[in-house]
């Protein structure tokens, strides 16, 4: 967290919403803010009706502490996905109240969310206009890396985009957004720069192993643009700056949101976190319109 995050009171960074307001909301001028909360998470509950009961409770001190004691600050339905009833009862229930802005899943699970029973909380959201965001983290049992558990934090923190790389993978080939058209998904705190290789590589072998996935009617970078949306923290810094435009460039200016991270340590200040310089028309729409459409905040 960062050291100066740290309410007096000694409560716990991003606990204290003056302070949050003095550091964040009013210091950048920001008209809305997507709260993510990471710790008490219903999600990564084995018990899966505590997990449930975990998640309902969070949803209702979002709503009641934060959102209606300050207006810009927007929350996320937290669901169980290991629960599907509980889930789906819990999307909507929150259908309706414009507090709520999206559905938060731990991306690390028991099983890759593309997976089939996995599709009827994932339809639940696209059906009350919610999309979904996948925020780094998760304690499912498995390790945080593809090549087993880590020695250092050095090694597991750049390795938070390899299960943004699952994810995609799973989502895309298993068929969900061919059946879920509308599904819309934000990868948070993965950085982005590894999307355009990964979509190279899934339509090379689209092209070769096509008769296995006789589901996916359009190349796989063709559900990415369509389905899928990044945000920016971590950004990457690359050796030479414009290699950055060019990855944008690539994505897409219209499928990328600014995203702080804040209280983290590694926290993106939005003056000085892109090293080169971006576009008037380009920056609106990372700043701004993007997540405007996104959230249809409108």
């Amino acid at each position: 967290m960062r050291m100066d995050a740290w309410p007096k009171d000694g409560g716990h960074p991003g606990s204290d919403l003056a302070l949050m307001r003095e550091q964040l909301l009013d210091a950048f001028d920001v008209s809305y803010g997507m709260m993510m909360p990471l710790l008490g998470r219903g999600g990564d509950e084995r018990n899966v009706e505590f997990g449930a009961a975990l998640c309902s409770a969070a949803n209702d001190w979002e709503a009641q502490v934060w959102c209606d004691a300050e207006p810009r600050l927007k929350a996320a339905i937290q669901v169980t996905t290991e629960y599907t009833e509980a889930a789906i009862k819990e999307i909507e229930k929150r259908a309706g109240d414009r507090r709520f802005t999206h559905v938060m899943i731990p991306p690390r699970g028991l099983e890759p969310l593309g997976r089939r029973r996995y599709w009827p909380i994932l339809e639940a959201a696209a059906a009350n206009g919610f999309p979904i965001a996948l925020h780094l983290g998760g304690t499912s049992g498995h390790p945080s890396t593809g090549g087993g558990w880590p020695s250092f934090y050095h090694e597991e923190h750049p390795s938070y985009p390899q299960s943004k790389e699952a994810l995609v993978t799973s989502l895309v080939v298993e068929g969900v957004f061919e059946h879920i058209p509308n599904l819309r998904v934000a990868l948070v705190e993965g950085g982005f720069a590894w999307l355009p290789s990964l979509c190279w590589r899934l339509d090379k072998h689209y092209k070769r192993l096509r008769e296995e996935v006789p589901h996916l009617k359009m190349l796989p970078s063709e559900y990415v643009r369509r389905n899928i949306w990044v945000t920016t923290q971590p950004i990457e810094e690359p050796e030479r700056p414009d290699d950055l435009l060019a990855t944008c460039e690539w994505i897409g200016w219209d499928r990328i949101m600014f995203s702080t991270d804040y209280p983290h340590w590694d926290q993106d200040d939005p003056r000085y976190a892109f090293k080169v310089r971006v576009p008037e028309r380009e920056k609106q729409m990372l700043f701004r319109d993007n997540a405007l459409a996104f959230y249809t905040l409108g």
